[in-house]
C-alpha cells in the first residue's frame, strides 16, 4: 500500500502553487490572525479574508446568525474595518506565516473596486484578490454586478486593470440562470480564477411574532443543505471554461472536499464548518492523504482531472 505521505496535495491555481487544496473562505474566517491561536495558518493551503471594502462598514444589526437544517442564515453586512486600516493592522501580522492570503475585495460601484484594489497593491503579504461580484450596482438600480455578462465583464476589466501585481479571482454569484455564460465573461475579462459559488438568499422567521430571526429580514443560506446545488454550479463551470476553479459549499467532510474536485474545482474553501468547529479546515487537510490512498489515488490533480463517469 502506498504510504500516505507519498500521495501529493499541491495544487496549482494559475500561477499559485499552493501545498494543498484547502483554504479558509471568506467571511467565515476573520481576516486569519483571529484564528491563529487554534488553528495552524502554515498548514492550511491559503485563507480568503473578510470582504474589505474602500471606507469601513458597521454590518447589519444583530442577531446575525440563525441555524437552520443542515446549514445556516448569516447577515453580517459585509462588516469589515475598509481597506486602509487592514493594510496597517492587520496585514502585518497575516506576513508572519506561510500561507497564501486572498484579499476579498467588494464595492457597490466599479469605481470601489478599483480604489480598494489599489490601496492593496502597495501593500506587501498577499498572494492575490477574490473579487466578490454578488453586490449590488449602486449606478444600476441595485442589481448586482454578478448576474448579467455585461457588467461582469466591466467590473472583472476594471480590477484587472488594476491588479496588475497579483492574480485575480472572480467569486462568482448563483443567482444566474446560466453560470457558464457568466463565468465566460469573468473569465474573457481577465480573470484567472473562478470561485463558485455564494450564499444563496433565505429567510427564517418566528410565526408567533412574524418577525426575522435574523436583525434583517433575510440572509444568505449557507452549509450542507446548498452543496449539491453549488456542486453542479463548478460542474456547469468547469465544462463552459479553461480557467481554474475554486469550489464551496457546504463542505465539512474529506469526501465533501473529493467530491467538489471530481467535478473540476482544483481547490475548495471551508466556511461555515469553521463556526462549529474553528479546526474543520485544518482538520480536513489532516484527512485528504489517507482518503486519497484509499481510493488508489496518488494526487488531488490525478482526481480532478479523471472524466466524470456515466450511469449506463
Amino acid at each position: 500500500m502506498t504510504p500516505a505521505r507519498a500521495v501529493d496535495l499541491s495544487v496549482q491555481i494559475g500561477a499559485l502553487r499552493l501545498r494543498n487544496p484547502i483554504l479558509a473562505a471568506s467571511g467565515t474566517f476573520g481576516y486569519g490572525v483571529e484564528f491563529a491561536h487554534l488553528v495552524n495558518l502554515n498548514r492550511l493551503g491559503g485563507l480568503v479574508t473578510k470582504g474589505l471594502s474602500l471606507e469601513p462598514i458597521e454590518g447589519a444589526p444583530p442577531p446575525r446568525l440563525y441555524p437552520t437544517p443542515s446549514g445556516m442564515l448569516n447577515a453580517v453586512g459585509l462588516q469589515n474595518v475598509g481597506v486602509r486600516a487592514f493594510v496597517a493592522e492587520k496585514l502585518p501580522a497575516l506576513r508572519e506565516f506561510d500561507t497564501a492570503v486572498i484579499a476579498n475585495v467588494f464595492g457597490y460601484t466599479l469605481e470601489d473596486y478599483v480604489e480598494v484594489i489599489q490601496v492593496l497593491e502597495s501593500a506587501e503579504g498577499l498572494a492575490g484578490y477574490e473579487l466578490n461580484i454578488s453586490c449590488p450596482n449602486v449606478k444600476r438600480g441595485g442589481r448586482q454586478f454578478g448576474s448579467d455578462p455585461s457588467q461582469v465583464s466591466e467590473v472583472v476589466g476594471a480590477a484587472r486593470k488594476a491588479a496588475t501585481n497579483r492574480p485575480l479571482w472572480v467569486k462568482l454569484s448563483p443567482l444566474v440562470a446560466d453560470i457558464g455564460v457568466i463565468a465566460q465573461a469573468a473569465e474573457e475579462a481577465g480573470a484567472d480564477t473562478l470561485t463558485v459559488a455564494n450564499t444563496y438568499p433565505a429567510m427564517a422567521l418566528d410565526f408567533r411574532t412574524g418577525r426575522s430571526r435574523l436583525g434583517c429580514p433575510t440572509g444568505g443560506l449557507s452549509g450542507p443543505a446548498i452543496k449539491p446545488i453549488t456542486l453542479r454550479l463548478v460542474w456547469e463551470t468547469r465544462k463552459a471554461t479553461r480557467s481554474p476553479i475554486i469550489g464551496l459549499g457546504g463542505i465539512e467532510t474529506v469526501d465533501d472536499v473529493l467530491e467538489y474536485v471530481s467535478v473540476g474545482a482544483s481547490a475548495v474553501q471551508v466556511g461555515t464548518a469553521s463556526f462549529a468547529d474553528p479546526k474543520a479546515s485544518e482538520r480536513l487537510v489532516d484527512a485528504l492523504p489517507s482518503a486519497l490512498m484509499e481510493a488508489n489515488i496518488l494526487s488531488v490533480n490525478e482526481l480532478r482531472d479523471r472524466p466524470l463517469a456515466e450511469n449506463s
